[in-house]
C-alpha cells in the first residue's frame, strides 16, 4: 500500500474519482498535476490541503512561494528562447553550408 493510499484511508477517502477525457491535452495536464502532487507528498509528507487546514504555512509564505515559482518560470522561458535562437542559428548555418557545397558540387560535376 502506498503512502498516498494510507493517507487516503486515514482521511476516509475510500475511492478516488476517475475521469474520462475528450481532450488528451487536458488529460496529460491532469496526469502531471497528480504526479506532481504525489512527488510533493512523498517529499514533504503532507498535502497542500494539510498545510492550509493545519496552518502549516501562512498566506505570506504562499505568496512568497508563488513569486519564487513565477520568477523561476521567467528564467526557464528566457533559457528556452535562447536555446531556440541557437537552434535557429545552427539550422541557418547548416542550410548555408548545404547551399554553398551544393553549388560547388554542381560546378565540379559540370567541369
Amino acid at each position: 500500500m502506498s503512502d498516498r493510499e494510507i493517507m487516503d484511508a486515514k482521511n476516509g477517502i475510500v475511492e478516488r474519482q476517475s475521469y474520462g477525457f475528450r481532450d488528451p491535452v487536458v488529460k496529460n495536464v491532469v496526469d502531471k498535476f497528480v504526479s506532481r502532487s504525489n512527488v510533493g507528498y512523498e517529499k514533504y509528507g503532507s498535502t497542500l490541503d494539510d498545510e492550509r487546514r493545519f496552518k502549516m504555512k501562512g498566506l505570506q509564505k504562499y505568496l512568497n512561494d508563488i513569486q519564487e515559482e513565477l520568477m523561476d518560470a521567467v528564467l526557464y522561458i528566457q533559457a528556452a528562447r535562447e536555446e531556440l535562437q541557437d537552434l535557429n542559428e545552427e539550422a541557418l548555418i547548416e542550410k548555408c553550408k548545404e547551399d554553398v557545397y551544393g553549388k560547388f558540387n554542381d560546378h565540379e560535376e559540370k567541369n
